[in-house]
């Protein structure tokens, strides 16, 4: 079997802190190599793998804002389909543009959609319906008009998490800086409780940031810590009491609450799209209706057996679970047997 994995190419594969799609690309690209499969990696010049790279942007353009993302995601995209013949299957992790492609290969096509940023990309998705093949990364997160032929969770390595059996006194926020995180919202909670909070992740709405998380940034009750990765996530969020993950959208997956309930804590997060696939109510965490539920679950954390959390995600949401059901996909398309 030979796979073209065509990934982004807004940050490096693996990301250096943040790029959760292209971490989600190194992870499956990784995994399957490790099991024999022939892979070739579409991804920027700088990106590490040990399959075979293929590259024609030579840097992440979030890094380097000489590069035009436009210009170089066309390069980028349509080499990728010019080998098209060389592969038994593409594997896009890129979104929707890709698709448009797609109708002028022979080479099968599977979409891992990571979200839906907007209703406007939906007519594309809807056009190359049932002419590709789609993966969800939860069931929450399936568009109604849309056709799947799996919904993967995404996997995380459980080495690269230490499990925390005993955590310091405080909260933890864990995400990109933005509204729809809820980043101001667990400031909220952490001033109820009278715990300190630790904020770490990227800024991404910088206006946001200065509005409605700086002002309260003391260095000590709330202190912002910027990206956060390897090893030092597996630490902040191992020690944490709980993470809060007070969103106020419709999250198709949340990485950061498997990484967290990995080590050992629980999670306190708002019903919202993917969050009750992922939490066992009451046993990993606690879903909430909002940042005013938080604060009272926030005394309950110290109930939830912390061995349990590591042991629900060691079981579900692995990154060899992850590779092995990308490979039934696989499998699926090549003899036929698709059942979408």
């Amino acid at each position: 079997m030979k796979i073209g994995m065509l990934a982004p190419i807004s940050w490096r594969v693996p990301p250096r802190h943040y790029g959760p799609w292209e971490w989600i690309t190194s992870l499956v690209t990784e995994g399957l190599v490790a099991r024999g499969i022939d892979v070739t990696l579409f991804a920027t010049g700088d990106s590490v793998t040990s399959a075979r790279l293929h590259w024609v942007c030579p840097r992440p353009y979030s890094e380097d804002r000489g590069l035009d993302p436009k210009v170089w995601e066309c390069l980028h995209i349509s080499e990728a389909f010019e080998h098209a013949d060389e592969f038994d299957i593409i594997h896009n992790q890129f979104d929707f543009l890709p698709l448009s492609y797609s109708g002028l290969v022979r080479t099968p096509v599977v979409t891992t959609i990571h979200g839906f940023s907007s209703p406007k990309i939906l007519p594309v998705y809807r056009k190359y319906n049932r002419r590709t093949h789609y993966v969800s990364i939860s069931d929450a997160d399936r568009n109604p008009d849309l056709n799947y032929i799996a919904t993967v969770y995404h996997g995380i390595p459980l080495s690269a998490y230490q499990f925390c059996p005993a955590p310091d006194d405080y909260l933890l926020f864990f995400g990109r800086i933005h509204h729809d995180k809820g980043t101001y919202e667990a400031i909220r909670v952490a001033q109820q409780v009278g715990m300190p909070l630790i904020i770490a992740g990227i800024v991404q709405d910088e206006e946001y940031y200065r509005t409605k998380v700086a002002p309260y940034v003391d260095g000590q009750r709330i202190q912002y810590v910027g990206p956060v990765g390897p090893p030092r996530k597996s630490e902040l969020l191992g020690h944490a009491r709980a993470l809060l993950h007070m969103i106020n959208f419709d999250e198709p997956f949340g990485l950061s609450v498997v990484e967290a309930m990995a080590c050992g804590t629980p999670v306190i997060a708002v019903r919202r799209g993917a969050m009750a696939e992922l939490i066992d109510d009451g046993v990993t965490g606690f879903l909430v209706s909002g940042w005013e539920e938080a604060v009272e679950a926030v005394d309950k954390v110290e109930a939830i057996d912390r061995a349990y959390c590591r042991a629900w995600v060691e079981e579900r949401f692995s990154s060899d679970r992850m590779v092995d059901d990308y490979l039934k996909v696989y499998r699926k398309i090549l003899t036929g047997k698709e059942g979408v």
